[in-house]
């Protein structure tokens, strides 16, 4: 333990540590919060929410979740292979295989153990059968900037519990530079190998840039590896991307049977943290026995299946978006309007999306920018300052109203006068 002391004492000093809230009231994106260290309360208007769709308090998905309390109980207290599926998991697994176009799904508590079991399955086929014999190699290539769940999963493939119970063939991992497919197609040349089973990963929205993957052409690259696989992880893509927020796919105008009638695989991540005001993860996939095999794999035995409200909640998110497409146009003007907004009064902004970041110069902390924001202009964005280079990053909602978005530009304008303006003139 010496070693964490003195390591998250070098932390503490470096002011490398993020600052913590706590929340205590929420009404549309107005919260009031707690300094964690000092207990000074704020009531901020905040740009640093995932609920993109403001579906958090909707009404519907509020009494869906509570009503699902009342027949279900808090807990299921198992996971979905033994006894803890309920009939809320089928409806919800049936409604993302429909607003994803691909006919399978199964359900996990997080993204970081749906990336997991699917690295088990695929890569190890998760559970020894007796008489069978997996002995072909697989090739995982990865975009060099991936979420940090892609991240984990792949590095782990290779010694996960596939490997060490069945003996499995090796996994080879690769990285591409960031969005590059000619990158990804000099990759592929390089380490595919005669009876590879290949597997590209990629998110659809990076969470730290707010850019979009090029679907398009990685499909055209992986077109000439007949049975390769293409995983699309759209934490940030559902609910926000496409005329109707399906996510990737709908952005591009591409079906997932387009990409089957190719030669290729597709398979979807969905995370319900963010559009679907709620919590958990599913796989959607057109192979009925992958998502079995993903349902009977250790990573989704070893642990309880989506609790009743939560899956609830996640259910009635996804049929009222289904329902109200305009909430998407909503959340694209309003991504359009900031951007520009901000753009015209010179500030840098990065990506496309409604996931808006901000850079810094390096010598502006991004910490004590947010902590102006908040203590002068009541105005909450996240800081971003030890996982990428010094930004602001803001997500832009459905909520969200112009006279909102003027009054952070308002914010972001004076607290850069005050804080750099001057040096740059300089």
């Amino acid at each position: 333990m010496e070693v964490i002391t003195e390591y998250m004492q070098a932390i503490y000093q470096n002011g490398l540590y993020p600052d913590r809230f706590i929340c205590h009231h929420k009404q549309g994106n107005f919260v009031e919060i707690e300094e964690y260290s000092t207990g000074k309360r704020h009531k901020v208007l905040t740009f640093c929410t995932n609920d993109v769709l403001g579906l958090v308090q909707n009404e519907a998905v509020r009494q869906a979740a509570i009503d699902a309390i009342h027949q279900y109980g808090t807990s299921n207290s198992s996971c979905s292979a033994l006894s803890g599926r309920i009939d809320l998991h089928r409806q919800l697994e049936q409604e993302i295989s429909a607003f994803k176009g691909l006919e399978h799904t199964h359900l996990f508590l997080n993204a970081w153990m749906a990336l997991q079991a699917l690295m088990d399955a695929f890569c190890h086929l998760a559970i020894p059968v007796p008489g069978f014999r997996h002995t072909r190699e697989t090739l995982i290539l990865t975009d060099v900037l991936n979420h940090g769940c892609i991240i984990s999963a792949i590095t782990n493939a290779g010694n996960r519990s596939g490997k060490m119970f069945s003996h499995s063939p090796n996994v080879r991992v690769k990285a591409y530079r960031h969005c590059d497919v000619n990158d990804l197609a000099r990759k592929l040349r390089r380490y595919a190998r005669p009876n590879d089973r290949i597997l590209v990963i990629s998110d659809a929205v990076f969470s730290m840039d707010g850019d979009i993957a090029p679907l398009p052409e990685m499909l055209d690259i992986l077109e000439n590896y007949p049975g390769s696989v293409i995983v699309m992880d759209e934490a940030h893509a559902s609910g926000s991307l496409g005329s109707h927020g399906g996510g990737i796919y709908d952005h591009f105008g591409i079906t997932p049977q387009q990409v089957l009638n190719r030669g290729m695989v597709p398979i979807i991540m969905t995370t319900f943290s963010k559009f679907a005001a709620s919590a958990g993860a599913a796989i959607s996939s057109h192979s009925r026995e992958l998502i079995d095999l993903l349902e009977a794999s250790p990573t989704s035995i070893g642990t309880i299946s989506l609790p009743p409200p939560t899956a609830a909640a996640a259910l009635e998110s996804i049929r009222q978006l289904r329902q109200h497409p305009e909430w998407v146009k909503t959340l694209h003007a309003n991504t359009r309007y900031l951007r520009s907004r901000l753009t015209e009064a010179d500030f840098i902004t990065l990506g496309e999306t409604n996931v808006l970041p901000v850079v810094l110069p390096q010598d502006i902390s991004p910490k004590d920018f947010s902590q102006r924001l908040i203590e002068e202009h009541g105005i909450w964005t996240s800081a971003i300052w030890f996982i990428a280079k010094p930004r602001m990053r803001m997500t832009v909602n459905a909520l969200h109203t112009q006279e909102e978005m003027d009054r952070l530009l308002d914010a972001m304008i004076a607290t850069r006068d005050c804080l750099y303006r001057p040096s740059i003139s300089a």
